[in-house]
């Protein structure tokens, strides 16, 4: 396919970014060329920050280069960040905020339908590149393609459902009113499990609510978040209403320091570990901001003795081993009835022996990418070795087989206090615990710090509407391991996070409430 002039003249602006393109094209050569009115996925890689509407280098001229995970290969690089460079994006999304908080809803949900459209458009290869940078399969990367343009989609429509009130007055000659407006410049860091979606979800519902942002993707996936700038752009959202800062993991703290203290950010959005989003917490305090959390999970699966077997262990395949068990809602301890335990953990094992296979995301019939890094690596193999060392038995997996890659791994005998049951595994690790009853299952369950997601499979009516009460969760699957969608809210309780996003609920945290009291009628 001829590529579009527009798509040529952005890939030979310069020699560097040339060689950068060549790279990426070296590692398409073996994929499927775009469809008919796409672009081509070396057309979405851009070694720019995006500020103001421009793509623009660190005032330092520094760059970080940015690796596969799956094969170690440098993709390319993109702009280095440090404080000024963040503090100039937010000066830029202050002063566009002064006029994009005056658009109309109805305005604003034409620019976001039309962005959402334009990631539906080239969501095949914006999988190429997410899964180039992020390491999923290529399937699992169009399914959170999908998922991204539904926040848009989803948040286009809520922009025009952001409506006030009128309070029943007390007094003759008052009128009461509660307007809704925008927040302000909207502080965003994003993850590298889901570098389309997380963003999507955060800065689509800022936007709909007529907020500016900067935002900082995961230094490990910083191409996807480009790509969506470069089709925002597309879609017509003005400059300076999105703002992505690309930095290091040296320049991180800097640039996040900023977003939580500058008195021109007034809300904050962090999905990440709880360790780091305590700090951003702390360092929010002082201006007051609105902050969101998403942070870690601990979930549980539980298998009652009336539940289908064969859907519990389908349900916990996707609940434990999609994006190699890289997501902060995946399973992290499966608690299995004693008497159907043996025959659970049987069919679990045959299945994950059956259906997984590990490779590149971009090779066809992988279903089991890389870990992020070596550090990921290093962590799982930690986990399986002090089970192991406590009397957990490996089922299947156990091991690291060659740079990030770890097996799919299932350990029998295992018990709460084995760090596999305790610490969120963020790998393709599933410990099995024996429970006798329900209150006992119940009480283990809710026995973290977390509280994100859990599941749980039960034929019994009764039993289903005690046990998804009683769990100290933001989110349950009843008899469902893949549960998230655009339309529902997302968030946890305790400490595994503050406020929700998506659905109806998710534009609230980007929304003040203000009283007006009319008097003299």
């Amino acid at each position: 396919m001829k590529m579009p002039a527009f798509a040529a003249a952005k890939i030979f602006r310069s020699a560097s970014r040339h060689r950068l393109y060549s790279s990426f094209h070296k590692i398409m050569d073996n994929l499927a060329p775009p469809k008919a009115g796409a672009r081509a996925a070396s057309s979405f890689v851009f070694d720019k920050a995006f500020v103001n509407g421009e793509w623009v280098a660190a005032s330092s001229g520094k760059t970080f280069e940015v690796v596969n995970p799956a094969n170690g290969k440098v993709i390319g690089s993109v702009p280095d960040m440090d404080a000024a460079d963040t503090e100039k994006a937010v000066q830029v999304a202050y002063k566009a905020f002064q006029s994009w908080k005056e658009t109309t809803a109805k305005e604003r949900a034409a620019l976001l339908r039309r962005w959402g459209e334009l990631v539906h458009e080239n969501k095949e290869e914006l999988a190429k590149l997410l899964t180039s940078e992020m390491g999923k399969p290529l399937a699992e990367s169009v399914g959170e393609l999908n998922y991204g343009a539904g926040f848009l989609e989803l948040f286009a429509e809520e922009a025009k459902r952001v409506e006030g009130d009128i309070i029943q007055t007390p007094i003759k000659t008052r009128r009461l009113l509660v307007l809704k407006q925008p927040i302000g410049v909207s502080g965003m860091i994003t993850p590298w499990n889901f570098p389309n979606a997380m963003i999507t979800r955060k800065a689509g519902a800022a936007i709909a609510a007529g907020c500016t942002v900067v935002l900082k993707p995961a230094e490990d996936t910083p191409y996807s978040a480009l790509a969506l700038c470069d089709l925002a752009k597309q879609a017509g959202i003005p400059a300076g209403v999105l703002n992505v800062v690309t930095s290091s993991r040296d320049n991180a703290s800097q640039v996040g320091k900023v977003l939580c203290k500058s008195p021109l950010v007034t809300k904050l959005s962090f999905t990440g570990s709880t360790f780091v989003g305590k700090l951003l917490l702390e360092q929010c305090a002082s201006t007051v901001k609105k902050v969101s959390l998403e942070l870690g999970g601990n979930a549980p699966f539980i298998v009652f003795p009336s539940a289908d077997v064969d859907a519990a262990v389908l349900g916990a395949m996707g609940a434990k081993f999609r994006c190699s068990g890289q997501t902060c809602v995946c399973a992290n301890r499966f608690y299995i009835h004693e008497s159907i335990y043996d025959e659970f953990v049987q069919k679990f094992g045959a299945t994950v022996e059956k259906e997984l296979r590990m490779g590149d995301g971009t090779a066809p019939g992988t279903t089991q990418g890389p870990l992020i890094n070596k550090k990921a690596v290093e962590k799982i193999e930690a986990q399986v070795q002090d089970a192991v060392g406590k009397g957990a038995k490996i089922v299947c997996g156990g091991k690291s087989t060659g740079g990030n890659f770890f097996e799919p791994t299932i350990l029998m005998g295992v018990t709460d206090d084995m760090r596999c049951a305790k610490e969120e595994n963020f790998g393709p690790i599933a410990g099995v615990i024996k429970f006798k009853t329900e209150d006992e299952v119940v009480a283990l369950a809710n026995a973290t710090s977390s509280g994100l997601a859990g599941y749980f499979y039960s034929r019994d009516l009764g039993q289903i509407w005690r046990v998804a009460e009683r769990l100290e969760t933001g989110l349950v699957g009843v008899n469902e391991g893949v549960i998230s969608v655009p339309d529902a809210p997302f968030g946890g309780w305790k400490e595994s996070g503050l406020g929700r996003e998506g659905g109806r609920y998710g534009i609230d945290e980007y929304l003040e409430i203000k009283y007006v009291c009319m008097g003299g009628l």
